[in-house]
């Protein structure tokens, strides 16, 4: 606790060791058996665990010991969670203070420190609702948490099998090879279709299109690099670059079939769809993994209520959490990951506070930060500017 208040224990020039004592003993027994006069003649920092409700008998009698009346005091509360608090004052005075337990004491110089880095990170104190799938949630997470959040999973989808256990996606790999294209729009169908590839062997002469990094990265965990990606990560921009089928020629001799594999959720936008048969394309859509709505606890929903952020990373998400929890239950600032959740978001009748420009999770990190950062700079009400930001550097 007192690391994350900005507190050593030990200063090279004033504090050398340091003495950890509980301040709350056995109520049984008919005398302490600490002996404060003694603590305070040991010098160095003084930690003391429990010694809220006996404080001040506590101060009186190291202040008898030898320590002065002005040393240097700090009550640590909730240490290490995003509601942690500090209050410092001196050895004499710190008792007077609104105190409660649980708070973990320092006395000493080393009290009057102040090296802040836990609650000077841009979300310290904000609790923030991440509605990704359990699967997903994870990086997410640890990157609020990393800014200061303290994070309420609350997914709102389940990513489940198709209805038929997958056996498109199966014939559609064996067949791989007919493919000039496998296109990939999601991180959900990179894994399934890879689990199904023998190895890298199974794609020699096709394409591979990723709609993002996120979806990059899960083909690199298979040992597979993408041939084309677009650099905003959505369909529009991907169809803004994907070839046209070429016909053989001198240059290029075997020319291409014309095909086009898309493994997806068995709900998506038929943007990329339509937009690649309009240019030619022979495109053969499998469904690689069904969303559904997850359910939502009532312990969960009373977290919701104490939230102040809530974090959306697809439309699918937004319809959802409105659909389980309601527009009224939502909390004050909505973060969206790019252009298509933003208008879902809007849709479903909520108000938007913040978009990324870029389409990641950390991108929409930085757009919590940011919101969240504008927000504390100004007097202006909520919902007054929707904010755009380029992703963490």
């Amino acid at each position: 606790a007192p690391a994350y208040a900005g507190i050593p224990v030990t200063l090279r020039y004033s504090s050398t060791s340091f003495t950890v004592v509980t301040g709350h003993e056995d109520p049984s027994k008919l005398q302490t058996q600490v002996n404060w006069e003694a603590i305070a003649l040991v010098g160095g920092t003084i930690v003391i665990l429990m010694g809220v409700s006996h404080l001040q008998q506590i101060s009186q009698r190291l202040i008898a010991g030898g320590l002065a009346a002005n040393t240097p005091a700090a009550a640590v509360r909730w240490g290490t969670r995003s509601d942690q608090s500090v209050i410092r004052s001196t050895l004499a005075e710190l008792h007077q203070e609104p105190l409660q337990a649980p708070c973990t004491i320092v006395v000493g110089e080393v009290a009057a420190q102040d090296l802040n880095w836990f609650t000077n990170r841009p979300l310290f104190g904000q609790q923030v609702v991440v509605t990704r799938s359990t699967e997903q949630a994870g990086e997410l997470s640890r990157q609020l948490r990393d800014v200061g959040a303290e994070v309420i999973e609350v997914p709102t989808i389940e990513i489940q099998d198709p209805v038929d256990d997958g056996s498109a996606l199966r014939d559609a790999v064996r067949r791989v090879s007919e493919f000039d294209w496998v296109v990939l729009t999601s991180a959900n169908a990179a894994r399934r279709f890879c689990s199904e590839l023998r190895d890298g062997r199974d794609l020699a002469g096709v394409g591979l299109a990723a709609i993002g990094p996120g979806t990059a990265a899960v083909l690199a965990e298979y040992h597979l690099r993408v041939d084309l990606m677009p650099e905003e990560f959505v369909a529009e921009s991907l169809l803004d670059i994907f070839p046209y089928p070429s016909e053989p020629s001198a240059a290029d001799p075997k020319g291409t079939s014309g095909s086009v594999l898309i493994p997806r959720a068995e709900i998506a936008r038929e943007v990329l769809p339509a937009g690649l048969r309009e240019r030619g394309w022979n495109v053969e859509v499998v469904t690689a993994y069904r969303t559904v709505p997850a359910l939502i606890s009532e312990e969960l929903r009373e977290r919701i209520a104490q939230a102040q952020i809530i974090t959306f990373a697809s439309a699918s998400a937004v319809n959802n959490y409105v659909a389980a929890v309601g527009r009224d239950q939502t909390p004050e600032l909505v973060v969206a990951i790019g252009p298509i959740t933003a208008q879902a978001v809007r849709d479903a009748g909520l108000e938007l506070g913040a978009e990324s420009s870029e389409h990641t999770i950390a991108g929409l990190v930085q757009s919590t930060c940011d919101l969240v950062g504008l927000r504390a700079k100004s007097a202006q009400g909520p919902g007054s500017a929707i904010v755009q930001t380029d992703p963490l550097s």
